[in-house]
């Protein structure tokens, strides 16, 4: 007995189908592939509040280049631009996206990271590396920075250094350390007040510890801790012999006055 052949119309609706769901998945795969560097900018600037935004971007989410502007925040009046242009790579891993950042004017490296989606969170873990970039930048950031207009470098350098967010906390892991090297203000006349360390400590009660590096006009120290939502920091300011008039308005305005000294209290 004859086996019943399919019927030319059943035969050809589930061959329709089959086209149709291979043309949906090549679309998603192109679309994957092939997503414009726009949308890497759009949701860069939506997760950082505007504080960091790529601009002109080219190339693909995966591949691509880019301005880099660090701005004081969505319609912020402060913006400053980073020298040159960022590049990126970006490769999917099972756990989560791996990312090199190429920017000839301030890493003799690309600086890398690993980013990994948590529940309720999500963790970036940086290579060991090191970069120096303009203390310019900071002006960017709006208050205080785009009162004081710092000048002069700034070196960072991370060992075994991560963030990760668990909903609004975020615990530090790690070390990193910024060496500001010549720095002056546009609220002295005294070019550079100073060099100065800042030394960031991660783990369950991550500390912060500012001190001043030799021949500063300016001394600075202080430490602080992160409490996984803010910082509270306490230091204080003061001029060393002979610089009390260059830098007497500079103390008026980052902290409160107690007779030489300037009291400096964040959070």
């Amino acid at each position: 007995m004859a086996s019943a052949r399919p019927a030319p119309t059943a035969t050809a609706a589930s061959g329709w189908r089959w086209a149709v769901l291979g043309g949906l998945i090549g679309a998603a795969f192109a679309l994957a592939v092939y997503a414009p560097a726009r949308w890497l900018a759009a949701g860069l600037a939506q997760w950082t509040n505007g504080h960091l935004k790529l601009v002109n971007p080219r190339g693909t989410v995966w591949t691509g280049t880019a301005g880099l502007v660090f701005s004081s925040g969505a319609g912020g009046a402060e913006a400053i631009s980073l020298p040159g242009t960022l590049s990126w790579v970006l490769r999917p891993r099972w756990n989560g996206v791996t990312a090199a950042l190429d920017m000839p004017c301030c890493a003799a490296k690309p600086l890398a990271f690993t980013a990994r989606p948590r529940a309720g969170g999500l963790e970036l873990e940086w290579r060991d590396g090191q970069s120096r970039w303009p203390a310019a930048l900071l002006t960017g950031f709006g208050a205080p920075w785009n009162t004081l207009k710092l000048e002069g470098t700034m070196d960072v350098s991370m060992q075994g250094f991560s963030l990760r967010w668990n909903g609004p906390q975020l615990a530090l892991a790690g070390r990193a350390v910024l060496d500001a090297t010549d720095i002056s203000s546009s609220l002295s006349t005294l070019k550079p007040m100073g060099s100065y360390r800042v030394a960031l400590e991660g783990g369950p009660s991550p500390t912060l510890l500012l001190t001043t590096r030799e021949g500063s006009s300016l001394k600075l120290s202080g430490s602080g801790r992160w409490n996984g939502t803010a910082l509270r920091f306490d230091g204080e300011a003061s001029a060393a012999a002979g610089r009390e008039d260059a830098l007497s308005n500079l103390l008026n305005i980052i902290g409160r006055r107690e007779g030489a000294r300037s009291l400096i209290t964040l959070g």
